[in-house]
């Protein structure tokens, strides 16, 4: 089964561009070093960088991204950054005539442009921009991973990483960090709720007052 990782780029508070889609320095460490990325002038980094970036994109089987990045890269005419296939989260078709040879799939569902992408992935990841539509799949509990890389700088305002999540969700401890050259890699994995028991349901039914003292204790010493 494919893992679903939300990934992009982001300042150190949490945006991952300000509000007129200007990068400022977000993607200058994909300049600063020696190693190459790809064939076609796609970057040089860090030799740190390139070691977890480099098995990282050839993971990526399909990507999931929102009609405005779409829009904003043309759909990189067809040949997506990573991956060979690409589900775009929109209400509008996609173009008439645009790039036919290309595996590009138009949903108007986040669900189901997740769920659209495992099986175009296979056993490869699905990656999933991070903003609106990443936003939307992390809050639906859909996202398995989330990939940052973080760059040491202030925004202040613009367009954040996670979109419109407004709840407190718990990652655990990142299994991966590494340090490049103005840059940090970062991996978490999402922490799932551990599952009601049915005792703890019966129990939970049978004295709801104890329970609730319970609860109210292990927040207070959390």
């Amino acid at each position: 089964m494919s893992t679903v990782v939300m990934h992009n780029v982001v300042s150190v508070d949490g945006f991952i561009a300000d509000a007129e889609d200007q990068v400022g320095p977000l993607f200058d460490w994909y300049s600063n070093g020696d190693v190459e990325l790809g064939e076609g002038g796609v970057g040089k980094v860090s030799q740190a960088s390139a070691e977890y970036v480099k098995p990282m994109w050839a993971s990526i089987g399909s990507m999931v991204i929102g009609r405005h990045l779409f829009d904003m890269t043309n759909g990189w005419e067809g040949s997506p950054p990573a991956g060979e296939h690409v589900v775009v989260v929109s209400h509008r078709p996609k173009p008439d005539g645009w790039h036919p040879e290309a595996s590009y799939h138009f949903v108007d569902d986040v669900a189901q442009a997740i769920a659209k992408a495992k099986e175009l992935a296979g056993e490869r990841t699905v990656a999933v921009a991070a903003g609106d539509v990443g936003g939307q799949a992390f809050a639906l509990g859909l996202v398995d991973e989330v990939a940052m890389d973080v760059v040491p700088v202030v925004f202040g305002s613009g367009k954040r990483y996670f979109g419109s999540v407004d709840a407190q969700h718990l990652l655990e401890d990142p299994h991966v960090v590494i340090q490049g050259d103005r840059v940090l890699h970062l991996l978490y994995r999402v922490r799932r709720s551990r599952a009601t028991t049915s005792f703890e349901k019966r129990c939970a039914a049978r004295f709801p007052v104890r329970q609730a003292a319970r609860r109210s204790r292990a927040a207070m010493t959390a």
